[in-house]
């Protein structure tokens, strides 16, 4: 049975091929007028780069949750499908749904219930550990307050895992929170479990090919959870050594850039631009940029590193450069809307709110192809 009312027959899916037609390029450090990104000149360290982007408009994004806020305050839950007990969300306040060991899992589905009152984001990439197996989130989508049970679609990022006393779920660990790069897009762009799974593994095996210890190399070997790889001791130290003085540089960025409503970056490893993630606001940015950060930071750890160095005009131009061969759109009426973009040499993928009083863009995630 699918549960949730969001499923059945709601969700309206266009698929349009197209030819977008933008205006000419601004020069590197200026805003081309239909596009309103400008980017900045990069934080650097080690193999990894990563470009602050400004907006001349942001939004008011304080009634979004994230999902981190609501598992913490445990107004969201995530268990395997057929392990929540009601499929109608109690009206009463401060009653949740509770979840129960039953049968109908699946490796690809979740079931989700928001009981805030306030409409969850979820983002793809986003991992969630424990049930019969950690999942990755595949799409970027809203949650409306007050929900009903959910289908979630998700990948699973531990192939070797089929078990689980606890059925319900929590949000990544401190190494694990958000997939990086190059599993996220195997989940957003690929859609293909057989693809995530590669992509775990070829993860695994360079973390464990630049492991310093035996001890490490052994945990590596044992497992088959990628967060469990990123959360190992040495791994997370590795990962630190990059992530942590980002975050700290880019923290500080942002408080002398809030008049400039820093809302997102463009990425680049080893000279190369990779990723961009821009948001509605700064608010938002600041909530997501720990976990962000270190996923780039785990994407430029796997990396051979190359001596080499993007500029801010190249980032300027993969934030800019939206031309698609190729779009889909997909509608939750009054909800939200999703947007795949393919084009040359690139995926973009953005999620707006149609909520009331809103109407924009929430997240913009471009990859590189």
């Amino acid at each position: 049975m699918r549960l949730g009312w969001s499923i059945a027959g709601l969700v309206v899916t266009v698929i349009v091929s197209v030819a977008m037609v933008m205006p000419g390029l601004a020069p590197a450090g200026e805003v081309a007028p239909a596009f309103r990104y400008k980017v900045l000149a990069p934080i650097r360290h080690g193999n990894l780069e990563v470009f602050p982007v400004v907006t001349a408009l942001s939004h008011d994004t304080q009634e979004f949750l994230t999902l981190d806020e609501g598992l913490r305050s445990g107004d969201v839950i995530v268990s395997e499908t057929g392990n929540i007990a009601p499929l109608i969300r109690p009206r009463h306040k401060d009653v949740n749904p509770t979840p129960r060991v039953g049968g109908g899992a699946q490796v690809n589905q979740l079931v989700l219930v928001n009981n805030s009152k306030r409409p969850l984001i979820l983002l793809a990439g986003e991992i969630v550990t424990g049930g019969k197996q950690d999942r990755v989130i595949g799409k970027d989508r809203l949650v409306p307050a007050e929900s009903d049970p959910i289908d979630l679609n998700v990948f699973c990022v531990e192939p070797g895992r089929w078990t689980g006393a606890k059925m319900s779920f929590s949000g990544g660990g401190v190494g694990a929170g958000m997939a990086q790069p190059g599993v996220r897009a195997k989940a957003m762009a690929d859609k293909d479990q057989a693809k995530v799974w590669a992509e775990v593994r070829n993860s695994q095996a360079r973390v464990e090919a630049q492991a310093s210890s035996p001890q490490t190399v052994e945990v590596i070997a044992g497992t088959t959870s990628y967060a469990k790889v990123m959360e190992n001791d040495e791994v997370k130290q590795k990962v630190d050594a990059v992530a942590a003085p980002m975050q700290r540089d880019y923290q500080s960025l942002i408080k002398q850039l809030r008049d400039r409503n820093a809302v997102g970056v463009v990425v680049a490893v080893n000279g190369e631009i990779i990723w961009a993630d821009v948001f509605a606001s700064t608010n938002l940015l600041e909530k997501y940029w720990p976990k962000l950060v270190r996923s780039y930071a785990a994407e430029a750890y796997v990396s051979r590193a190359r001596d080499k160095q993007a500029d801010v005009k190249a980032a300027q131009q993969f934030l800019e450069d939206m031309d698609g061969r190729h779009e889909t759109v997909e509608t939750e009426p009054g909800l939200y809307r999703h947007t795949e973009i393919s084009g040359d040499g690139f995926r973009a993928f953005e999620l707006t709110s149609l909520l009331p009083k809103s109407g924009f863009d929430l997240h913009l995630a471009k990859m590189a192809e």
